[in-house]
C-alpha cells in the first residue's frame, strides 16, 4: 500500500469504527489519570476488554492511586482482579508498579518510555498507549489485533507486535501512529477477527491480501 492507498483504508476504518464499541482503555483515558490508565493497560493485556473492564472498576473501588495500592492486600488485589488473565502475576506487578511509582516518581506516572518499560509488567504496547493517552505524545501501540491485521494486509511482513512497531515506524505516515490502536482493536474484535473474519462485510476488502486467511466469512 502507497500512502494515497493508506489515506483511504484508515479514511474508511475512522468511519467503520464509529459503529463498533470503543476499547476499555481508550475509554479509561477519557476520565481517568495517567496511573489509571497504566493499570488499566496491564490488565487488559491477553483478557478481553469486557473481563478487564469489570476488574477495573473493583480495583479502584478499593484502591485508585499508588498509595492505596500499597495499603492495599496482595489477596486482596488479586481477589478484585480475579479473572483477568494471569491475575496472580498481574497483582504482583501493580503492588510492585505502585511502589516503584511512590519511590522514584513522587506517585506520578512518568511520561516516558525508557522510565515506563523499566516498569513491572510493562512492555512497548503499554508504554506507547500510556504515551499517547495520557502524556499527548507520539507512538505506536501494537497489540495483537495491529500486528494481526497490518500483516493480514500485506503492509507489513513481521512476526512479533515489537517487531512490527519498528516497521511502522518507517512506513505508516506519522499522522496515523496515534490512531491506529484505536481503529485496528476494535475492527480486529468485530470485524477483522483471528479466525474466519468477516471479509463479505469489510469495506477494506478490496486492499487487504488476506494473507494467512484461509477461511473467511
Amino acid at each position: 500500500m502507497d500512502n494515497s492507498v493508506i489515506d483511504k483504508v484508515f479514511g474508511i476504518l475512522k468511519e467503520e469504527v464509529l459503529k463498533l464499541r470503543e476499547p476499555i482503555v481508550s475509554r479509561v483515558a477519557q476520565d481517568y489519570d495517567a496511573f489509571q490508565v497504566l493499570i488499566s493497560t496491564m490488565l487488559s493485556l491477553r483478557t478481553k476488554d469486557a473481563t478487564t473492564e469489570e476488574a477495573f472498576g473493583r480495583l479502584f473501588a478499593i484502591a485508585n492511586s499508588p498509595e492505596r495500592i500499597l495499603r492495599t492486600p496482595l489477596a486482596e488485589i488479586e481477589k478484585a482482579i480475579f479473572p483477568v488473565g494471569f491475575y496472580r502475576t498481574k497483582a504482583r506487578n501493580i503492588k510492585e508498579v505502585a511502589g516503584i511509582l511512590v519511590e522514584r516518581h513522587g506517585g506520578k506516572v512518568p511520561g516516558d518510555m525508557d522510565a515506563l518499560l523499566a516498569l513491572p509488567g510493562v512492555g512497548r504496547k503499554t508504554a506507547n498507549l500510556v504515551i499517547i493517552l495520557s502524556f499527548d505524545g507520539m507512538g505506536i501501540c501494537v497489540d495483537t489485533h495491529v500486528h494481526r491485521i497490518t500483516n493480514r494486509w500485506g503492509y507489513v511482513s513481521t512476526k512479533s507486535p515489537d517487531e512490527t512497531e519498528m516497521r511502522l515506524r518507517q512506513v505508516l505516515p506519522e499522522k496515523y501512529w496515534r490512531v491506529i490502536n484505536d481503529y485496528l482493536v476494535p475492527y480486529g474484535q468485530f470485524v477483522c477477527t483471528p479466525i474466519g473474519p468477516f471479509c463479505s462485510r469489510c469495506r477494506l476488502e478490496g486492499y487487504c491480501e488476506k494473507i494467512g486467511v484461509r477461511k473467511s466469512r
